[in-house]
């Protein structure tokens, strides 16, 4: 899956709300429905670790000049639930990324 998330904040704001909120990932999915971890490998790529219904999900936020991009493989078990974690996604990343 991959989802391609606008923005018009620069990398150094992006990369700053990213470290700022990472804690909240977990909170984008239905109550007890994922734990998340990250690291940052470097400034501009924070690696996710995602453990959804006791499946493991690896994906990582990749910070360009005028989007983010998300992306992770979803085991084929999980696959069904694809278009909510988009939603999901889309939403809370998107407002994460609103120019304020």
């Amino acid at each position: 899956m991959r989802i391609a998330l606008p923005h018009e904040l620069g990398r150094e704001e992006v990369r700053r709300r990213m470290h700022e909120h990472a804690g909240e990932i977990g909170g984008f999915f239905p109550e007890g429905m994922a734990e998340v971890e990250t690291s940052w490998p470097h400034e501009d790529r924070m690696d996710l670790q995602v453990s959804v219904f006791g499946h493991s999900v690896t994906g990582f936020v990749e910070i360009e000049d005028t989007q983010a991009i998300i992306e992770f493989e979803l085991p084929m078990i999980l696959s069904m639930a694809k278009p909510l974690i988009e939603k999901a996604v889309r939403k809370e990343g998107g407002r994460l990324l609103e120019k304020r």
